[in-house]
């Protein structure tokens, strides 16, 4: 046997077990069906499937000393593990308590030890919900023991580095309430959840007793909600709505699957393991190429983004081509999900500060130009005084304008801001007249709302002054030609004017006034369908001799009285 590191992956042969129903005296049995696979990789990889895989060891020991070994499996998310040595058996895996594990370590670590020239054959049962990666490693104590402290120091310097971030920006976000520091956040919190997952370290000290599915499902939801969170924190920081709109719609339907998906892990995990992996395998370079995208389109935040994802990006590549065994093992690729992410953290907290950095500029700079402004605006005061002749004339037009407003106002409700009654009555005479000269119909309606006074009561003043202005608005949108007028009557009755409509039009026009303001739904306790409705009466006719305005006003108001005996909420033609 070696000293120092051995992979067992070359030394190892194979047996699947597709029910699970072997046990050690079943695959000993079967000694002759155990294979070597013929990978010369760091770790055996079967992809997700729900076979059980056997594999047998043989280790001699040549020398006249008894050697110690650690035998390490070092894929913290393999859910059960039966570790077969001298007919012993150490049950565990992620499915089990952590106190199930021999040696206290994030993975699983079997010390073992032969006598001078013993040859011991070891069987590991291998059943996992997710993707069956096993590495096997050979250590000698020492060199372990040596592995172990450097593994742990880095795990706690990327974990406090995260965890002093994720304080940071809370921090940062509960003084400037911009949703953008939440966001990141977010995405620091559920990405440490995952890696802590991932690693084993959140099963060694978060949830120690907890067996089951759970240690591999918060892995994967942390995964999907992290991406999720930097999703939504990419599209809010490079604005992708406006600079992409086309992209955005691909960045909208990625957040719905990274919020979507954590539910069908929680209930069917392994049913849907394998196919959310290789969406997220593709969703990780289309990301990288809408933020690729934005930079070519020159946007500040983007630059920032894209590196700190690019940079992800490689030390997650790193990591699982070094498992793989497409890329030499060494602290960059053993540690490459961790540095990357830590990178990206960093450099994506350099972002938030320069983009704060961006606002106090710009700040700055809006008053400096305010200050400039009023400056100028200073002089110019100056200036003005000294020509007392012509502020005299800006005074006298500024009071003509002042007349013209007050003149309007005179015209106009004060509660509603439409045309009042005053105004209704001008305005009715003369396009009377108009009508009669030029020999066409002319029509009217009035509008009564329902039940008022109970809502008033009800309600009060105040929310009943608010209801007219309402209603006076949605009036308002249904008559848009230049010649129609809305007015208010009186009370809580409106009116208009319609040139040029009979009464066939004026019927339609009031009805989509009835239906515009039911559809309001304001909500009125004490009426019949519990929520405000209007009565309309309108008339129209071509004015004839011997007629005035006030028989067609008559006729309208004679309308709506019909409309409230027959029910209310309805529309009647005189």
């Amino acid at each position: 046997m070696p000293s120092g590191a051995q992979s067992l992956t070359a030394y190892a042969t194979v047996l699947e077990d597709p029910a699970g129903a072997l046990d050690l005296d079943g695959a000993r049995a079967r000694a002759a069906d155990f294979r070597s696979t013929g990978q010369a990789d760091e770790a055996f990889s079967f992809g997700y499937t729900r076979s059980t895989y056997w594999l047998r060891v043989e280790l001699y020991n040549p020398g006249e000393q008894a050697l110690a070994r650690m035998f390490e499996i070092s894929n913290a998310r393999l859910s059960d593990i039966r570790f077969y040595y001298r007919d012993h058996e150490h049950h565990t895996g992620s499915a089990r308590p952590y106190a199930s594990r021999p040696y206290p370590n994030r993975y699983y670590v079997f010390p073992i030890e032969l006598a001078p020239h013993e040859r011991q054959v070891i069987y590991v049962r291998v059943w996992s919900e997710g993707a069956k990666l096993i590495p096997m490693t050979l250590w000698d104590p020492l060199a372990y023991a040596a592995y172990e402290r450097h593994d742990y120091l880095v795990q706690g310097a990327y974990f406090g580095a995260a965890l002093a971030m994720l304080a940071f920006n809370l921090v940062l976000f509960l003084n400037l309430r911009d949703r953008l520091y939440l966001q990141y956040v977010g995405f620091v919190f559920f990405a440490v959840m995952a890696l802590s997952g991932q690693n084993g370290l959140a099963h060694e000290w978060l949830w120690p007793g907890v067996g089951g599915s759970w240690p591999n499902v918060a892995a994967s939801l942390g995964f999907s909600l992290s991406a999720g969170m930097l999703t939504a924190f990419m599209r809010r920081m490079i604005g992708t709505r406006k600079l992409v709109p086309r992209l955005d719609w691909v960045l909208r339907m990625l957040l719905v699957f990274f919020f979507v998906s954590p539910l069908a892990t929680l209930f069917f995990y392994v049913q849907t393991a394998g196919k959310i992996t290789t969406i997220w395998a593709i969703a990780s370079p289309l990301i990288m190429l809408i933020g690729v995208v934005c930079v070519f389109k020159r946007h500040r935040s983007a630059y920032y983004f894209t590196a700190a994802f690019v940079l992800l990006f490689i030390g997650n590549s790193s990591s699982s081509l070094a498992a793989l065994g497409w890329l030499p093992h060494n602290p960059i690729t053993n540690y490459g999900s961790q540095i990357g992410s830590a990178i990206e953290m960093m450099v994506l907290a350099f972002a938030l500060a320069d983009r704060l950095h961006v606002m106090r500029r710009e700040k700055a700079t809006a008053q400096r130009d305010a200050l400039a402004a009023q400056a100028s605006l200073i002089v110019g005061l100056q200036q003005s005084e000294r020509l007392l002749e012509g502020r005299v004339e800006q005074r006298t037009r500024e009071l003509q304008a002042a007349n013209e407003h007050l003149a309007a106002l005179s015209m106009t409700d004060g509660l509603t801001g439409i045309a009042n009654r005053r105004r209704f009555d001008e305005v009715l005479a003369a396009e009377w007249a108009r009508a009669a000269r030029q020999q066409r119909p002319l029509a009217i309606g009035l509008l009564d709302i329902d039940y008022f006074k109970q809502y008033n009561d009800h309600y009060g003043h105040q929310q009943g002054d608010d209801c007219l202005r309402r209603v006076a608005a949605a009036f308002k949108t249904q008559l848009q030609r230049g010649g129609d007028l809305v007015a208010r009557y009186g009370g809580e009755e409106f009116a208009f004017i319609a040139p040029a409509v009979d009464a066939e039009q004026a019927l339609a026009i009031a009805d989509s006034v009835c239906r515009a303001l039911e559809a309001l739904e304001l909500p009125h306790a004490v009426a019949p369908n519990g929520t405000l409705t209007v009565s309309i009466g309108v008339a129209a006719w071509m004015p004839k001799a011997g007629e005035s305005p006030a028989d067609l006003l008559q006729a309208a108001d004679q309308a709506l009285y019909r409309a409230k005996q027959l029910g209310r909420n309805r529309v009647e033609v005189h």
